[in-house]
């Protein structure tokens, strides 16, 4: 019997739960039974097994007559025995230690089986194997592979890498305990079967524990099973990530939209903050099955043993509010609230799932004491939400709140005189001081009568105490109880309020996410030949293998004739040159149309869509220039600046030149505010048609009012969207950008090679005012720029950028290309030789010498670690030698990784780093453990100093997870 269908599951996933199909179908999961005798067969099909594996074929019969689909152990693979196998009524085949042979030995084995029987289930058994072992399975045709993720301890770092490498293979089968074990503690077994009954597609369990062990296990498999059919939509085909740092004492993985959290102790509690998952699975809160809701405030106190089960809780969107102001009273001051952008003009910037720790100074003349909340609220809400604040030291006061909807926050600090604290404290130093207090008592009663005309309900406390012997009602006005309700009872006299400050909650994206850019006109493999969007599609698989999260496009827009460039940026275009892409505008459209040899709208449609199906996010180029030929120069004259002689002038940026590019002018009176609006409406185009991420280009030629106002109105609507800067420009503008709306901006890191320029610059961006809202984007390359290092660097020096972006910024951006060291300069500048700006190129993506296989490796080492998920939480480390750049990087509720680059693309380098073991407390002569994440493997360091060496010509960093304990001795 199938168990009933939660509340929490929607009606479309009620009724995809309402098929009765069985078997492989997508939504009812495979559950295979092992070791199991025969006579179990049918108590194991009423529990809920669809599968049972079978080390003698002769009981094939007995598993199908019960309802089960058999699946035979095999040994050997000969084609033959396959097929005498499915003949007799095999379902399916379980090849052990498949490993042994490489996938063009399966392919025709595999291949034979499936045609014969279409769904014949064929599971390959890879426990053991070595990683060079599994990857020659890719592609054999395997429809699940075993997990090795039955031998997990809940707290080591290798899971992830596990999963991803059966994921190469087949989807994932795993074990609930592993093949052979023995007997196990009812406690430890219960929390191995509910891990593990969530963590993949398939799930295996050993009979021996279902109808031979001490305690029934019958009604734990019988809700997980029902469970597992009823939540296969909300977790999807793939296995689970682990998201808990190394070591931590929950483990917590997720699944689509749905997340486990293990005590991986069965003797004692475990604490998990919510506020340290939530941003790194980006969302607002979890849902218990069945249960309460958790936001980032919150603890998850867990039970030995313990595995919850939760739902994740998306964001809702939130509309701009108008803003309001309070100028506040005279007697407090209310300084230094934190987080703020120059005293709440522009809005801080945080991501949702977060919890917005706000801070505040209030000050205030004389001795008395000061009461303070924090009031918060989301949007338009008119409603204040209340959290009290409590001092911390030095007039300094603190208090917390949740980030749970996707769009502008605002929240006050307000504070008043604490009256009655004030006596009470005042009244208990003369009470120790031996002074005679009659008078002071007094005076206590007659603050409590205020408080009573301000609140009746008080007038029989106030009668009561009054009644009291002289020493009783001293106690009385010293208790806390009394003191607490005579806080908010009393009038708030001299109650200030500070300014609303604005707060923005974006997506995830806005601070975590890897770039790829691309020219789509390049992807067609024929440089006679204009790719399409459809040649795109064909790229997705392998720029999502690399990791990479958002596929960036320069203009896809139509291309003008007049002034066209030539190759290498020459003022004359032969007849079959493309053009640059920022020529924008022709006879066939422009901003809001697409160039027709790229395809039509709906063909770009389906590619947004189909890159969402590989988790990718189309973002697209907004510059705003025009080719001559644009259909606004026929039809809006008065958007563009006229010379004398009745020309235009073309676009420059000394010395270059741009001849085939006309500015708009956004201040003549015809274009205020006809242009704004069109430029708004050609942003509000691509956003509907799925386009959530722009790349501007320039962004500081354009005005800055119509920056926040056109990023505002968007917004507004659509509080999703992310805009990044293009603004390699002076660096107070690129703070004003990001200040008016943009959520991330390139930055200098192009050009910063040495260790003292990187760490004063991320020093500057990490830890001073802009940390609360510019975002810095490291991309290592751009179509524009082709760095003088990267041109003299060889392989090693690119290895170098890379590792050196993806570990000391969330946001990392590489221009195809530069995964295969692509480096040809123009002599003596600082771009691409025979740039495909200018024209169509071709790519060999396995070239020799590429580093995909690095960068794939530095996106996976920043998914799984949090610490590397934003720009903030860094501390440059000593370290002997000037030419290695030495850090640790950090986060709440995250392993600390420590990192060391060389910076010499040309030889290896050598030096003593220093390990912060007072950041652990462990001492000088401690030990430190933890994992080399660029090659695998434990590390135990002992001592304060060791020594590092990094090849250029090998492996130029290095990148070490350790544990936030350590061990000391």
């Amino acid at each position: 019997m199938r168990a009933p269908v939660p509340d929490i599951l929607s009606e479309p996933i009620r009724d995809v739960w309402a098929k009765p199909d069985i078997g492989l179908h997508p939504h009812v999961p495979l559950a295979l039974l092992c070791n199991a005798s025969e006579s179990d067969y049918a108590q194991a099909a009423d529990i809920g097994f669809t599968h049972v594996l079978l080390e003698d074929a002769s009981q094939i019969s007995g598993a199908r007559g019960c309802g089960l689909v058999p699946v035979v152990v095999l040994e050997e693979f000969e084609d033959e025995t396959l097929a005498g196998l499915q003949e007799a009524g095999a379902g399916g085949f379980y090849f052990r230690a498949a490993h042994r042979l490489a996938a063009i030995f399966w392919c025709d084995r595999l291949g034979n089986a499936k045609q014969r029987k279409p769904d014949v289930l064929l599971i390959a058994d890879i426990l053991g194997a070595r990683p060079d072992e599994v990857a020659a399975l890719r592609g054999a045709g395997f429809d699940l592979a075993t997990s090795s993720s039955c031998y997990w301890d809940f707290a080591s770092g290798w899971l992830n890498q596990d999963t991803l490498r059966t994921e190469s293979v087949a989807p994932v089968l795993a074990f609930a305990t592993p093949p052979g074990s023995a007997s196990w503690q009812p406690a430890a077994m219960k929390r191995a079967l509910r891990f593990s009954a969530m963590f993949a597609p398939a799930w295996a369990v050993d009979g021996r524990f279902v109808f031979q062990g001490d305690e029934d296990m019958s009604p734990e498999l019988r809700e997980l099973l029902a469970l597992r059919g009823q939540m296969a939509v909300l977790l999807g085909s793939r296995a689970g990530r682990v998201i808990s740092a190394a070591g931590a004492p929950v483990a917590v993985f997720f699944r689509g939209s749905f997340v486990s959290a293990t005590n991986g102790s069965v003797e004692a509690k475990a604490r998990q903050p919510v506020g340290h998952l939530l941003p790194i699975i980006g969302a607002a809160g979890l849902r218990a099955l069945g249960g309460n809701a958790f936001s980032a405030t919150d603890i998850l106190a867990m039970e030995p043993g313990e595995v919850a089960f939760f739902t994740t809780l998306p964001a809702a969107e939130i509309s701009l509010p108008a803003p309001k102001l309070d100028t506040g009273a005279p007697r407090i001051g209310i300084e230094a609230i934190s987080p703020q952008v120059d005293d709440g003009r522009f809005p801080a910037r945080r991501v949702v799932g977060e919890a917005v720790e706000v801070e505040a100074d209030l000050i205030a003349d004389g001795h008395e004491l000061l009461a303070a909340e924090l009031l918060y609220r989301p949007g338009r809400e008119q409603a204040w939400r209340v959290v009290p604040m409590l001092p911390v030291g030095n007039d300094r006061y603190r208090a917390s709140f949740p980030l749970e909807w996707l769009g502008r926050y605002g929240f006050v600090v307000q504070a008043w005189y604490d009256r009655f604290s004030s006596f009470a404290d005042g009244l208990r130093k003369k009470v120790a001081a031996g002074l005679n207090v009659a008078l002071e008592i007094q005076e206590g009663l007659q603050l409590v009568d205020e408080a009573a005309e301000a609140d009746e309900r008080l007038r029989g406390v106030a009668t009561q105490l009054r009644a009291l012997p002289a020493e009783e009602l001293q106690e009385w006005l010293l208790s806390e109880d009394l003191r607490s309700t005579m806080r908010h009872a009393l009038p708030r006299k001299f109650l200030t309020k500070s300014r609303e400050m604005p707060l923005d909650a974006e997506p995830r994206g806005a601070r975590f996410a890897s770039w790829y850019e691309l020219f789509p006109r390049s992807q067609s493999g024929d440089a006679t030949r204009h790719g399409t969007f459809a040649d795109v599609v064909a790229q997705l698989p392998r720029i999502a293998a690399m990791g990479f999260d958002v596929l960036y496009f320069p203009p896809i827009h139509p291309i003008g004739a007049t002034h066209r460039k030539g190759r290498n940026n020459s003022l004359v275009a032969a007849p079959d040159d493309p053009g640059s892409p920022y020529a924008i505008g022709s006879e066939d459209g422009g901003h809001d149309a697409i160039h027709p040899q790229l395809g039509t709208l709906e063909d770009f449609r389906a590619l947004v869509a189909e890159a969402a199906g590989h988790g990718l996010s189309i973002a697209l180029d907004f510059a705003i220039q025009c080719s001559p030929d644009h259909p606004w120069l026929r039809e809006h004259k008065g958007w563009f600046d006229w010379r004398p002689d009745g020309s235009l002038r073309y676009a420059e940026n000394p010395p270059k030149k741009y001849e085939d590019i006309v500015n708009v002018d956004f201040y003549t009176e015809a274009a205020k505010p006809d242009l704004w609006v069109a430029l708004r409406d050609v942003v509000q185009f691509w956003v509907d048609q799925g386009v959530r991420y722009f790349r501007v280009d320039n962004p500081h030629t354009k005005p800055l009012p119509f920056w926040e106002w056109m990023i505002a109105d968007i917004r507004s609507r659509h509080p999703d969207v992310i805009f990044l800067a293009e603004a390699f420009t002076r660096p107070k503008v690129m703070y004003r950008l990001a200040k008016v709306g943009f959520s991330q901006s390139y930055t200098y890191f192009t050009w910063r090679n040495e260790k003292h320029e990187l760490t004063a610059y991320l020093e500057e961006l990490a830890n001073g005012p802009a940390r609360e809202y510019f975002r810095p984007h490291f991309f290592v390359n751009t179509p524009d720029i082709n760095p003088h290092f990267l041109q003299t660097s060889g392989r090693g020096g690119f290895l170098i950028r890379a590792a050196l972006a993806a570990t000391l910024s969330g946001l990392f951006g590489v221009y195809n290309g530069f995964e295969l060291c692509e480096a040809a300069p123009v002599p003596g500048k600082e771009e691409y030789l025979d740039s495909e700006k200018y024209e169509i190129r071709v790519w060999d993506y396995e070239k020799p010498g590429n580093i995909s296989a690095q960068i794939t490796a530095l996106n996976l080492i920043r998914r799984e670690n949090a610490a590397l998920q934003s720009h903030l939480g860094v501390e440059f480390l000593p370290c002997s030698n000037e030419k290695i750049i030495y850090f640790r990087r950090f986060a709440p509720g995250a392993s600390t990784l420590l990192i060391a680059v060389n910076l010499d693309p040309h030889a290896a380098q050598e030096g003593s780093i220093e390990l912060p073991l007072w950041r652990f407390g462990i001492p000088d002569d401690g030990m430190l453990a933890g994992e080399e994440l660029t090659r695998g493997g434990e590390i135990f360091w002992r001592g304060k100093y060791q020594s590092v060496r990094l090849d250029p010509h090998d492996l130029p960093y290095a990148i070490w997870r350790v544990q936030s304990s350590g061990i000391a001795t």
